[in-house]
């Protein structure tokens, strides 16, 4: 049996209380997707504003660029707001609605730095929405270059949890645009992309409400969607797409600078390259969102976060369980049902397939149960991977049994220092501060050495 979408939607109302929301994007604060995000997340009842470019700012990914003039030299785009007036200031017929004259990263940094200490009652906002964007941004490249991401990663880098959401839709139309009903008697593209995203959030915020409150997502986390082509101009072949857990990696492009001899000219020409597919962090074994878009009507949801330092090897934590919050309504590509992202159900015979998991592995040798327990008070016990063996993870730094002569040749390098307690615990801090050091199970140990 399938739920209605309006009685999902009554249901997600009554966990949760409203949210303080910003949405912003790169297209422009005129947009239809924008807008129709803007009700949507209105009509769960959240607290929402808009800060958002007075212009296109595609493109632009994390770069930060604030007018140099006072006062607009042209138009908004649509003509929403005419030349002359301010360079930021709310639009003519919503004070929650704010343009700038700068670029995706500033509009966010201006809505947490004027915009809401100026004229909100609050502190700060629970929650950062980008996009929906005209357009896909899959995978690392870019990550990097679109405007929509840039908007979302900085609002995470200032602490919001934020999410970052694209479709593949690309004729940017004004607000005013909107069709009730398409020409095929369905809604707008840009009411459904907005529905989806607004499912998306809220779903999230069910989840954390019901599991007590607190961050929507932990700090230095962020969430890359992307929706397809949505069909209601023509047809309802695409309408209702399933959200599928992904990741950034795996399928995905990065440019090539081609040279046109006759021209003299350079254009751009899509690789997929290795160098960008590698999968390092994260699940490996899910499908890349690149792939996901290529599918027939699927929404690839990808959780990352702004930490880009390299793994040092050897833990045992797999983080915060981030893709746990976003179930039932973003599934894995292998559930034998998937139900469409417009209803927030999971049939009865929906199969869901456990991730990669990190198993504690206690140290082992003829002289770990002698280390252990004097160093168990300040590290816990070592670690290392261990994944499930049909978990389709491969090893990336050595072989399993690599990893098992590291794990012997670890326990035979504390051997010299279990004569006495002042050995164990010297040797405790120069296994702090190498290169080599590891997390204990419960975490990672901070010694402030």
């Amino acid at each position: 049996m399938r739920i209605s979408a309006g009685t999902v939607l009554a249901g997600m109302l009554a966990v949760s209380n409203g949210l303080d929301i910003l949405i912003s994007n790169d297209d422009g604060f005129g947009t239809a997707n924008i807008r129709e995000l803007y009700k949507a997340m209105k009509a769960f009842g959240h607290n929402v504003y808009i800060v958002a470019s007075v212009v296109n700012q595609s493109g632009k990914g994390g770069t930060v660029e604030y007018t140099k003039e006072k006062n607009l030299t042209g138009d908004s785009e649509f003509g929403i707001v005419k030349a002359g007036a301010p360079s930021i200031g709310p639009d003519p017929a919503d004070s929650h609605i704010w343009y700038f004259n700068g670029t995706p990263s500033a509009c966010v940094q201006v809505a947490l730095d004027y915009v809401l200490p100026r004229y909100t009652n609050l502190t700060t906002f629970d929650l950062v929405l980008s996009g929906p964007n005209y357009g896909l941004n899959l995978g690392p490249f870019l990550y990097t270059l679109a405007g929509t991401l840039g908007a979302t990663y900085t609002a995470v880098e200032r602490g919001i949890p934020a999410i970052g959401i694209s479709g593949a839709y690309g004729v940017q139309t004004p607000y005013f645009w909107v069709n009730e009903t398409t020409a095929a008697g369905l809604k707008d593209p840009a009411t459904i992309m907005a529905q989806l995203s607004a499912n998306l959030a809220q779903q999230l915020i069910t989840n954390v409400a019901k599991a007590g409150g607190g961050r929507l997502l932990p700090l230095g986390y962020g969430i890359n969607v992307n929706i397809p082509l949505i069909t209601s101009f023509k047809s309802d072949n695409c309408t209702d797409p399933p959200f599928i857990q992904s990741r950034l990696t795996g399928g995905a492009v990065v440019d090539l600078a081609l040279f046109n001899e006759t021209t003299g000219l350079f254009s751009y020409e899509d690789d997929i390259n290795p160098g960008v597919n590698q999968c390092i962090h994260g699940d490996c074994s899910l499908p890349g969102e690149t792939d996901i878009l290529k599918r027939d009507c699927q929404s690839a949801v990808s959780v990352f976060t702004v930490d880009y330092d390299a793994p040092i090897g050897g833990v045992c934590s797999s983080g915060p369980d981030v893709r746990s919050l976003l179930f039932p309504l973003v599934q894995y590509a292998n559930s034998s049902t998937l139900v469409g992202g417009l209803n927030v159900t999971t049939p009865a015979n929906v199969t869901t397939v456990a991730t990669p998991t990190l198993t504690p592995s206690p140290v082992t040798g003829s002289d770990a149960g002698k280390v252990l327990p004097s160093l168990a008070g300040l590290v816990g016990a070592i670690c290392v991977e261990d994944y499930p063996p049909d978990s389709g993870v491969e090893y990336t730094n050595g072989s399993e049994e690599d990893r098992e002569s590291d794990s012997d040749s670890t326990a035979e390098t504390f051997q010299g220092a279990v004569e006495s307690q002042e050995a164990a615990n010297l040797m405790t801090l120069r296994v702090l501060e190498s290169d080599l050091k590891r997390e204990s199970c419960s975490g990672r140990v901070d010694m402030g050495v």
